[in-house]
């Protein structure tokens, strides 16, 4: 029998519902929050606020779109973190009374887990690719930078992360010193495809292992505009775009050289990346012809699954519902990983 799963994100500022059948997904609707732009970043207060606003009737569009009611609905799989706990509370809390007034069982999700696995959402007209297990999986979302070795879909083993900042928060921060808008990675690239990658170059922070550091980069960064704009107040707006292309290059090669040193050294060339900077289009095509060197089997997920979503979240409560995981009433969103990894 298939079953089908409610899925729900709240973790940032998308509030998100979506439906998969057999891990065919049916809906995915999501509600982006522009309230933030001026800000310059995401307000908690401000995102908890809106997805109270928004979740039941993002709800209401998903069972619609999806053809079917709350009654068909196997089970409803939620975010539990990690992420803005005001937000990711709004998100457990109609999940729970959902549960409870319809007697739906309840699957907690890992947030970063469910961008690993929205490799496996297949499409109602088209299979998307696969990878076959082992596989390496890198990522890059907006405040995680990780290498994970995924051996099945509940089986996770985080062999590299971030000692500092991520790639996304590296991308964003640079943006704003720049006047870009937010959110500043999209704005990075688009205007990296004008500029020279080479014009400019930027200190590529070294640490043990599989770990990654952009915190020095960022400094490095911040420090050479700094000493530009003594010399030129216009300094920024007449390089912006070798700027960009130079910055992207530099967090490109960041990423890529730790990557490539976990596949050589676990062994693995099923390569997939993941998160909200695997949107970036110059990722996306490194990591493809580094993969055509290196006999890699890559796998780019689609853009629409890149951000936050609720199918990622459903068909990773797919899986956990199928090895008879259910979450409790009594289930509180945690904010951080190190604490839903306890």
């Amino acid at each position: 029998m298939e079953v089908t799963i409610l899925g729900i994100e709240s973790s940032c500022d998308d509030t998100s519902a979506a439906v998969l059948r057999g891990g065919v997904m049916l809906s995915n609707v999501i509600a982006s929050q522009a309230v933030h732009v001026k800000y310059g970043g995401v307000i908690p207060e401000l995102a908890s606020r809106a997805h109270q606003q928004n979740i039941v009737p993002v709800i209401d569009t998903a069972l619609k779109e999806a053809g079917i009611t709350a009654d068909e609905i196997d089970a409803i799989a939620f975010t539990r973190g990690p992420g803005l706990l005001g937000s990711l509370l709004v998100g457990v809390s109609f999940a729970k009374g959902l549960s409870l007034a319809k007697n739906i069982p309840l699957v907690e999700v890992n947030h970063l887990q469910g961008h690993i696995l929205s490799h496996f959402i297949d499409l109602p007209d088209q299979q998307l690719p696969h990878p076959s297990f082992p596989f390496l999986c890198l990522l890059v979302s907006g405040g995680h930078t990780q290498l994970v070795k995924v051996s099945s879909p509940l089986e996770f083993e985080i062999v590299g992360t971030t000692i500092d900042d991520a790639a996304g928060e590296a991308f964003d921060k640079c943006a704003k010193v720049m006047g870009l808008p937010y959110p500043g990675g999209p704005v990075i690239d688009r205007l990296a495809h004008e500029g020279n990658p080479d014009r400019f170059r930027f200190a590529k922070p070294s640490v043990d292992d599989f770990d990654y550091s952009f915190s020095g980069l960022k400094t490095s960064f911040l420090y050479f505009l700094r000493d530009q704009m003594q010399e030129n107040d216009q300094f920024i707006e007449q390089n912006k775009a070798d700027l960009c292309a130079s910055l992207q290059k530099t967090i490109i090669d960041i990423l890529l050289k730790k990557l490539i040193k976990a596949s050589k050294s676990l062994g693995i060339k099923e390569i997939a990346i993941a998160g909200g900077v695997s949107a970036n289009s110059g990722l996306r095509e490194a990591i493809e012809a580094e993969g055509k060197r290196r006999g890699w089997n890559t796998y780019l997920p689609p853009l629409k699954f890149t951000t936050d979503n609720a199918a990622m979240i459903a068909v990773a409560g797919h899986y956990h519902y199928l090895n008879g995981e259910q979450s409790d009433l009594d289930v509180a969103p945690v904010a951080r990983l190190e604490e839903l990894l306890k």
